[in-house]
C-alpha cells in the first residue's frame, strides 16, 4: 500500500507526484464518449478552429479525473474509505491534445471523525502542463482510515 493513513497527513505538506501523462486525442475522445459529452469544442476540429482556442480543448473533467488518479498512490491508495467531496474546481488554462500534465497535492486540513476511528483530510490539488502553467485546481476531501493498532 502506497497511500497514507490519517496520522501520516500533515497540514501544509505538499506532495509532488512523479506520475505524468501526455494526453492524446484518443484519451479525450474516449472520455467524451464514456460520459456522453459531445461538446464540439472537445471533438470537432473545424468547430474548435473558429473559437478563441483555435483547436480542440481536452474535456476539463478528464483533466480533473486524471489528476485524482495521479495523486491517489501517494495520498489515499488503500486507506480511503470514501471521497467525500470535490470543491472549488477551476480550469484557469486550457489543455490540448499532446499536452503533458502533472500534479501536486497540498494538505489543507485534517480532523478526526466523531468516533475517532477515521479521519477527514482536505487536499488542494494543482495540475500543471509541460510549461508549468496551472490548468486545473480543486479541493478533494476524503475519509481516510486510521493506522491499525500495532502498526
Amino acid at each position: 500500500m502506497a497511500g497514507k493513513y490519517f496520522e501520516a497527513f500533515t497540514e501544509g505538506e505538499t506532495i509532488v507526484h512523479d506520475r505524468r501523462r501526455t494526453i492524446s486525442e484518443s484519451d479525450n475522445q474516449r472520455f467524451c464518449d464514456m460520459t456522453m459529452n459531445q461538446q464540439p469544442l472537445h471533438l470537432d476540429a473545424e468547430h474548435a478552429a473558429d473559437t478563441e482556442f483555435g483547436e480542440r480543448v481536452v474535456n476539463g473533467l478528464y483533466t480533473m479525473s486524471l489528476a485524482v488518479g495521479m495523486t491517489v498512490p501517494e495520498t489515499t491508495e488503500g486507506t480511503a474509505v470514501a471521497n467525500l467531496s470535490y470543491d472549488d474546481v477551476e480550469h484557469p488554462a486550457p489543455v490540448f491534445h499532446g499536452d503533458t500534465v502533472r500534479a501536486e497535492t497540498t494538505v489543507l486540513s485534517t480532523r478526526e471523525t466523531s468516533d475517532g476511528d477515521r479521519g477527514v483530510v482536505t487536499m488542494a490539488v494543482s495540475v500543471y502542463d509541460q510549461d508549468d502553467t496551472v490548468v486545473c485546481r480543486f479541493e478533494r476531501t476524503a475519509l481516510v482510515e486510521r493506522r491499525p493498532d500495532g502498526e
